[in-house]
């Protein structure tokens, strides 16, 4: 990909859960508003990365809508497994205990 966020690439979103969708979307925009803030005010150093915030913007609102129409899923939980060094001091707990 020539321009855009390297950790927001579409195989990189389909990854993502809701939540962080959500987040993602959400900082995208303040960052654009304050590349828009700084061209308005003539200290804006790279014109690309206006192009760049929104097509990253772009890519995660495609994400949420072809979840919401069932086109992709969002990526399954996964399993938790506890540790065996979670399991002995659990056991090493309830013998303190007693």
């Amino acid at each position: 990909m020539a321009v855009g966020t390297k950790e927001l690439t579409s195989d990189n979103l389909r990854g993502f859960d809701d939540d962080r969708l959500v987040e993602e979307l959400r900082k995208s925009k303040e960052e654009l508003f304050n590349l828009r803030f700084q061209s308005a005010t003539g200290q804006l150093d790279s014109h690309g990365r206006l192009r760049a915030v929104k097509r990253d913007i772009a890519r995660i609102y495609t994400e949420m809508r072809e979840r919401e129409l069932g086109i992709s899923a969002p990526p399954a939980p996964a399993p938790v497994i506890e540790a065996k060094a979670d399991k002995k001091a659990d056991k090493a707990a309830k013998k303190a205990k007693e």
